[in-house]
């Protein structure tokens, strides 16, 4: 497992197994859609991967609705650590 995911698993996390949880989800999905849009001001042209992004946006999406709805002041503290809404 990369480095970086140990590390945000045990951020947002309470252990290392702790990956279903929806704030180290939305976390993950957040740290591989800044890696692509790094990606594709070099690739303009892969739309495979754009595909693939557009999926990760609507997943991540969902779970925020999710978290939205069940923990408002998760949700709170997940968009403000992450910086999604400005």
């Amino acid at each position: 497992m990369n480095t970086f995911k140990k590390k945000i698993i045990l951020q947002y996390g309470s252990n290392q197994s702790n990956t279903g949880k929806s704030e180290v989800q939305i976390s993950l999905l957040s740290y591989q859609i800044n890696y692509l849009k790094n990606h594709f001001l070099v690739h303009k042209k892969d739309f495979a991967s754009k595909r693939g992004l557009l999926n990760m946006v609507s997943k991540r999406r969902k779970l925020l609705n999710y978290l939205k709805k069940t923990s408002i002041s998760r949700y709170n503290n997940i968009v403000k650590q992450l910086q999604l809404r400005h």
